[in-house]
């Protein structure tokens, strides 16, 4: 028989009291100790009392209680304003899952199918089931019209923001990104490097383009001279487009590309017309969020999109306080990732 016998709830959930009665103190005691409450000077002895008697009893904290008496609800609310759950939300939603339940919070996800009237429909329903803070998340980089109720509780845009950058917003550092991936291709020795872009009206795309030519700027090259094509993000645009570049003379000795899709495409068609990838062109693409990256031949070198990142710094920004939130624009690094289809320029004088 066991020698707390007497302390155990004979029926139904473990309370704060059951705790507090096996622990041997009060029921202050075990707030303060599961709180951590500032301020509040336990021994070490009381404390592992405490932790014993939760442990054995199996107790839980009743959050709705908690709530009620702190004015919290330890919900965090997550709009997804895109058609559906892609990738990066995906991504973005794990980061925040995990760094929400760390400081003990839960994430309500919600989406939006893009629609403007369904996004403030379904802020007004997140707000009314209490919770203390939203992410509002989109998966292309790009202005967003915030629900007026948003800004009822501490609000931060992720992978989007608003004219004015009257919200918190985290993106990722896209004109780092396209410079630092532009100065990999360069630090092995390229010169001559075609850029084939996303599509023209995209941020994303501004702001990779504007990255590669600071980078040929700060290398003493014309940031200007090299050929720039229009594609549209898919593997067929990156096909196309490299069969235009080929007829074109001189060749680049690489082709940086708006994202992976497209650079898949790019290795196809160098492929087909019998240029070896990198030891005659080497190919850069941009995204990393898609396993072909990885698993293509040869593995592609890219940029890492930090969307999982991106999602935990939400969470943890949230967890510290409307105090303790940024304002503006928070840029999150986009890492290069190199692998196989990259490599320095072949023939007498490359990289010269």
């Amino acid at each position: 028989m066991s020698t707390h016998g007497d302390h155990r709830p004979r029926t139904g959930r473990p309370r704060r009291a059951d705790v507090a009665r096996l622990a041997g103190v009060s029921p202050a005691t075990v707030t303060f100790v599961l709180n951590r409450t500032a301020g509040q000077t336990i021994s070490d002895e009381t404390r592992q009392r405490v932790l014993r008697a939760v442990a054995e009893l199996d107790y839980r904290p009743n959050r709705a209680a908690q709530g009620l008496r702190q004015g919290r609800s330890a919900t965090i609310g997550f709009v997804s304003h895109d058609v559906d759950f892609g990738v990066f939300t995906a991504s973005a939603i794990k980061g925040a899952h995990e760094a929400s339940m760390r400081h003990g919070n839960l994430l309500l996800l919600v989406n939006s199918g893009a629609s403007n009237r369904q996004a403030a429909q379904l802020v007004g329903d997140l707000l009314d089931r209490q919770v203390d803070a939203l992410i509002f998340a989109v998966a292309g980089t790009r202005s967003v019209v915030l629900p007026d109720d948003a800004r009822r509780v501490p609000t931060i845009l992720l992978n989007c923001f608003v004219p004015d950058d009257s919200v918190p917003a985290i993106l990722p550092d896209e004109v780092r990104g396209g410079r630092e991936a532009t100065q990999a291709l360069l630090d092995l020795g390229h010169r001559d490097i075609a850029y084939l872009t996303g599509t023209v009206s995209s941020w994303a795309t501004k702001a990779r383009l504007r990255g590669f030519r600071q980078a040929l700027q700060g290398a003493g090259l014309d940031p200007r001279r090299p050929l720039v094509l229009s594609g549209n993000y898919h593997a067929d645009s990156g096909y196309e487009l490299t069969r235009k570049l080929l007829r074109r003379s001189p060749r680049p000795t690489a082709i940086m590309c708006g994202n992976d899709r497209m650079a898949v495409g790019a290795i196809l068609a160098l492929l087909e017309a019998g240029i070896r990838v990198p030891e005659e062109m080497s190919v850069m693409g941009y995204d990393d969020q898609f396993q072909l990256a990885a698993e293509i031949h040869p593995a592609l070198s890219t940029v890492r999109l930090p969307y999982e990142a991106m999602g935990r710094l939400a969470a943890e920004q949230l967890a510290a306080g409307e105090s303790a939130m940024p304002t503006g624009r928070t840029l999150v690094h986009c890492p290069v990732v190199t692998r196989g289809s990259t490599a320095a320029p072949a023939g007498p004088g490359a990289g010269a």
